[in-house]
């Protein structure tokens, strides 16, 4: 269950950057990301309905509902929004990618989770495969303001998103899953942004075009009801930092889509980048041997 629930991840998750590019013109970001959640958690609350499940969190959660709500389903992807206005898509992957580290990170700083070295070590080779892939990318854009500002927003994006992973997995050790959760937190998430909208002036408008409509269907159930939810299954079963290693993947499969779509070109530098990520994948989740304990 592990490997499928990761494998999906990867591949949804690793697909969805070029939609939010698609996503960037006519409507205002805060409120396709709104549109987004509306749809993603409407459709959350007719599964949770139609499987028969309990549909009210308790009252212990909202808390960790609401706070889940503004950093997961808001901040983070306002910020990942923006960014691409600014940033290649596969770029904006790359930055996400380093959200094993936070998340280890955090961990050990927020809820007292031991570093595993070897986790640490893999998260780092796959970054470094990571950079590999996107160095050239970079050459002639360091002093672009706007690129780097992009830059900025993906970072600051990727730890709303660790945050998000951690409530998200303190939720789950009080029995809470992330069906239920991920309801309530995409409501407020998508009421937030609604609200931002509302008192900025800004229109609630559709753009009439395929690309548009397709992708904002795209993110809204498979990018969030499917993706979310695959996700943080992951984070409940596996802990935050093995789960977010996946983000690692993501962009192996941005690429493959920018390629086709963005003109990404392949060198024997972005080659060995992507032979770095792998192995720093498998090194990730190398199963930790015992200590042997020598009798004095």
């Amino acid at each position: 269950m592990n490997t499928f629930l990761y494998t999906l991840t990867v591949l949804i998750w690793g697909s969805t950057w070029i939609a939010i590019k698609w996503q960037l013109g006519v409507v205002p970001a805060p409120v396709s990301i709104a549109y987004r959640f509306w749809i993603a958690a409407v459709v959350l609350l007719l599964v949770l309905a139609a499987m028969r499940k309990p549909v009210m969190p308790p009252s212990r959660a909202w808390r960790y509902l609401l706070a889940q709500g503004v950093a997961l389903f808001c901040c983070n992807f306002l910020c990942f929004y923006y960014a691409s206005q600014w940033v290649p898509s596969g770029l904006v992957a790359v930055v996400f990618s380093t959200a094993p580290l936070w998340n280890a990170v955090n961990g050990r700083i927020f809820l007292g989770r031991a570093l595993q070295p070897q986790v640490v070590v893999g998260a780092l080779l796959g970054l470094a495969g990571i950079a590999m892939l996107f160095l050239p990318q970079m050459r002639g854009h360091w002093g672009d303001g706007a690129m780097l500002q992009g830059l900025g927003l993906a970072l600051l994006g990727t730890l709303f998103f660790s945050t998000g992973n951690l409530l998200s997995s303190r939720m789950q050790a009080i029995g809470l899953t992330p069906w239920l959760t991920n309801t309530w937190a995409m409501f407020i998430g998508a009421s937030v942004l609604t609200l931002i909208g509302i008192l900025l002036g800004m229109p609630f408008e559709i753009e009439p075009t395929a690309r548009y409509i397709g992708s904002l269907l795209y993110l809204a159930i498979p990018g969030s009801v499917i993706g979310f939810t695959a996700y943080l299954l992951l984070v409940g079963r596996m802990g935050p930092d093995k789960a977010a290693y996946c983000t690692v993947l993501f962009p192996v499969v941005a690429l493959t889509i920018s390629t086709v779509f963005e003109g990404y070109q392949w060198n024997a530098l972005a080659f060995a980048g992507l032979a770095c990520v792998l192995a720093g994948n498998l090194l990730a989740f190398l199963p930790v041997r015992p200590r042997l304990r020598v009798a004095a």
